[in-house]
């Protein structure tokens, strides 16, 4: 054999070595891939030449760290686990707070619009059973919702009205007994424990005065927006009522347009959910109304009791401070202890204070488990921050609006987070396909 011969079947049998080896190791590969172990199959016996070298190893080091499914490197594999998960939490959280914030800015940009419509679902959550009344009465749609609207409005102006008369009829008395008040009070400055002198209270008195002159432009300035206020407060109330007469008479309408606008996979979900949170905010306006209202007659009872002038119009003002739970009616009592002191004296005033707690006290152990609780299962400690929430961002408006949209927030979120997928609808059409 010529020497060019037995160098071309070395370079033969090498070439053939050399393919058997990658065809071993790629088996091996897809093998640790799949996460099966099993011996590698047998390959055609090797045509007889060297050996392929081994892979060369380095005593004590470590094999490369595998990959996690949530890492996109090897660099992130060195990170402990918890401190991935910390990060992945706290930049999401980062990003729905940057979201919150734009949302409060936008809200409070809009607010004179924001706020009627409201009160306009405030409102439209209250009348709704009486609009299903009439037309289960085979009123037309229309005409049902505007005998209501129309009812609501007399019953609050012609509230307003004897608010305002008995209010007028009872200011001269007021007046002179407040006089008196402040004579009294004058006394207890001079003959109690402050035992001050009449020109102290001369100058004290003075002092007040000038510091009243020297504010004038800011009293006026507060005139100037209270007349813009005013303006407002006429422009919100036109937009309250056309809000609520609208979603009295197309609120399902509207609704189903607001679901349309979604991908068909989360419409039902929605659905579920808005629906559901909108029986809440019904069932926690009315039951609202009916607390305050049970409010507003026994503090009322005491008022007649004890002849405390404003008897309806201190009512009426428990009625409407009730609509803040927990500490609406206190508040709003307190104005009728001051009325007491001013007109009876410190005997009469704690009395009435007395009545204001423990008609409070009812409201909470009482009236709040027992209709509340049955609409709205709430825990005092949201309803108190979310209130504080409330006034800090809105003032008197968010105080008021603060504990429904918590409510609706709780409905909502329980519903979009069950498992359970909701009801059919009625008027779904399901088309179903036919097998191949």
């Amino acid at each position: 054999m010529s020497r060019f011969e037995r160098m071309r079947g070395r370079l033969r049998r090498a070439y053939e070595s050399g393919r058997e080896t990658a065809r071993t190791r790629r088996a091996a590969a897809e093998v640790e891939d799949a996460g099966v172990a099993s011996p590698a199959a047998p390959g055609p016996p090797a045509a007889p030449g060297p050996p392929a070298a081994p892979e060369a190893t380095v005593a004590g080091a470590a094999s490369p760290a595998a990959l996690h499914s949530s890492t996109v490197s090897r660099d992130d594999t060195e990170v402990p686990h918890a401190l991935r998960i910390a990060a992945a939490w706290c930049w999401r959280l980062i990003v729905i707070g940057i979201v919150t914030w734009a949302l409060i800015k936008i809200v409070g940009t809009i607010s004179i619009v924001i706020i009627p419509l409201t009160v306009a679902l405030l409102l439209s959550a209250l009348l709704a059973p009486a609009v299903g009344w009439l037309l289960r009465a085979r009123l037309p749609r229309s005409l049902a919702t505007a005998v209501v609207l129309v009812g609501g409005l007399a019953a609050v102006v012609g509230t307003l009205t004897l608010v305002v008369n008995e209010f007028i009829k009872g200011v001269p008395e007021l007046s002179e007994k407040s006089s008196e008040g402040v004579r009294q009070i004058q006394d207890w400055f001079k003959t109690g424990p402050l035992h001050l002198s009449d020109s102290q209270l001369d100058r004290y008195i003075d002092e007040a005065q000038n510091w009243i002159n020297g504010n004038t432009e800011r009293f006026t300035s507060g005139a100037i927006s209270t007349a813009a206020t005013l303006a407002e407060v006429l422009t919100g109330t036109v937009l309250v009522l056309f809000a609520t007469f609208f979603f009295l008479r197309d609120g399902n309408v509207i609704w189903r347009f607001i679901v349309r606008l979604l991908p068909v996979a989360a419409r039902w979900k929605v659905d579920d959910a808005g629906r559901a949170s909108w029986a809440t905010l019904g069932a926690y306006v009315r039951a609202t109304v009916l607390v305050a209202f049970i409010d507003a007659v026994g503090i009322g009872i005491f008022l007649v009791a004890f002849d405390i002038p404003f008897a309806f119009p201190l009512a009426a003002l428990v009625f409407l401070g009730a609509f803040i739970p927990i500490v609406g009616a206190f508040l709003s009592g307190v104005v009728a202890v001051l009325v007491a002191l001013v007109d009876s004296g410190p005997g009469i005033a704690l009395v009435i204070l007395a009545a204001v707690v423990g008609v409070q006290q009812i409201e909470g152990h009482v009236l709040q488990p027992l209709i509340m609780g049955r609409a709205v299962a709430i825990h005092p400690l949201a309803v108190i921050i979310g209130i504080a929430a409330g006034v800090v961002l809105a003032g008197i408006a968010g105080a008021l609006v603060a504990v429904p949209l918590i409510a609706v927030l709780n409905t909502a979120v329980r519903r979009l987070a069950a498992r359970a997928v909701p009801d059919t609808p009625p008027d779904a059409v399901v088309v179903a396909s036919q097998a191949p």
